[in-house]
């Protein structure tokens, strides 16, 4: 998982400015190596949502998909805030040219205990940066936790 550190640095955070954004996560930086449950979807947790490891199969298996070119880990806007020594996210962004239900399809959102698909992502997209690239004909869509 990426590390306190690194997110500061990447957030901008480190230079202690109010200028922060949320960079948008690899399920590799998000993933590798986190065994904190609660950094994703964390009011599901012990609440019906599958461990991180099924999870992370789920988006992974998303990912491959022919209609995606990429998925991303929003992290939740307080995880840069000063003082804050955990890092969370309640969303995941895929770029695709599928309908939110076959998103929600793939993953098995019931099954995550997710709140679906919606349009776009959780936060104004200005907020995010290291965003990739939009390809003709994709949009962006938000697997959402509350």
């Amino acid at each position: 998982m990426i590390t306190r550190d690194e997110l500061d640095r990447r957030s901008g955070a480190a230079g202690g400015g109010d200028d922060r954004n949320l960079p948008l996560l690899t399920l590799a930086e998000f993933f590798d190596g986190n065994d904190d449950e609660e950094s994703l979807a964390p009011n599901q947790w012990g609440e019906g949502r599958p461990p991180l490891a099924d999870v992370r199969r789920r988006l992974e298996h998303l990912a491959a998909h022919d209609g995606v070119a990429w998925v991303r880990v929003e992290l939740h806007e307080e995880s840069v805030e000063d003082g804050v020594d955990w890092i969370a996210a309640e969303a995941v962004a895929v770029c695709t040219t599928l309908v939110p239900e076959e998103v929600e399809d793939l993953v098995g959102a019931d099954e995550l205990q997710a709140d679906g698909v919606v349009a776009g992502y959780v936060y104004p997209e200005d907020w995010f940066s290291e965003v990739p690239e939009v390809p003709e004909g994709h949009r962006v869509l938000s697997l959402v936790w509350d």
